[in-house]
């Protein structure tokens, strides 16, 4: 890897930081980058997976505020998310190589239109909660526990959108401020990003030069979504994901 390939991950890992700390579907931009500069899709995956794990706990730091309060929420999701890592992760070692790049195009595509689709998805969250609808305590329903194990097998196995998966879930099915549902989004996404992470250590090739740094720029990422991130225009980051996200599954279907 080049000096200026190197200095394009470590800027894929701060956008990636600073997305996935908002919204989610940071993957979108560093997992591209990854292919773009021939490292193989699985490896590509994998040292992301393990490079984004402190930007999500970069980002879950830096909304600690709004965590207050969710310990119970957080144990019972948390589990959750954890189990559906660690499924997702091993299904994406036992599963051929050839079966990862005949699906990933399709999690992209499926990803891209979460993140094109967020704000109506985040305009009917809003009009459930102004009606009154979700659940009226502070814990978590079976079926959002259950909607968060297999959002957690699919943060394990790719991820691209997991956070826009959790926004959109827990933001129907619980009835709390979108700030501290956005806190625990960023806690579960580190969960199940760390355990794949942690299995994938011993269990298959990664490309540490790359995952260090993703590494060191989703930290920074992290720390940016947190405080200024807020400010970024919405649509423009939207764009930029489809963009990128586009170009992977051109990248995965022509070469």
């Amino acid at each position: 890897m080049t000096v200026w390939e190197s200095v394009a991950v470590l800027l894929a890992g701060v956008a990636a930081g600073t997305i996935n700390t908002i919204v989610g579907s940071g993957t979108l931009i560093t997992f591209p980058v990854l292919l773009a500069l021939g490292v193989p899709p699985v490896t590509a995956n994998v040292s992301n997976t393990l490079g984004l794990v402190p930007g999500s706990l970069s980002g879950a730091i830096g909304y600690r505020a709004e965590l207050a309060g969710q310990r119970r929420r957080l144990l019972r999701l948390g589990s959750a998310s954890l189990t559906g890592g660690l499924i997702g992760a091993a299904l994406l070692i036992a599963l051929p190589g050839k079966a990862f790049a005949a699906i990933v195009p399709a999690l992209i595509v499926l990803a891209l239109l979460l993140v094109v689709l967020q704000p109506r998805i985040a305009r009917a969250v809003a009009a459930r909660r102004a009606a009154g609808a979700g659940v009226a305590d502070h814990d978590a329903s079976p079926v959002l526990i259950a909607a968060v194990g297999l959002t957690g097998v699919y943060g394990g196995y790719f991820g691209a959108a997991q956070g826009v998966l959790l926004l959109a879930l827990m933001g129907i099915l619980l009835q709390d401020s979108l700030q501290r549902i956005n806190a625990v989004k960023n806690v579960l996404a580190l969960i199940a990003n760390g355990v794949a992470a942690t299995f994938f250590l011993f269990t298959t090739h990664i490309d540490w030069l790359a995952a260090l740094l993703i590494a060191l720029g989703s930290a920074a990422g992290g720390q940016i979504g947190a405080t200024v991130g807020r400010r970024l225009p919405p649509a423009a980051l939207r764009s930029l994901i489809v963009v990128v996200g586009l170009a992977a599954v051109t990248r995965l279907l022509l070469f």
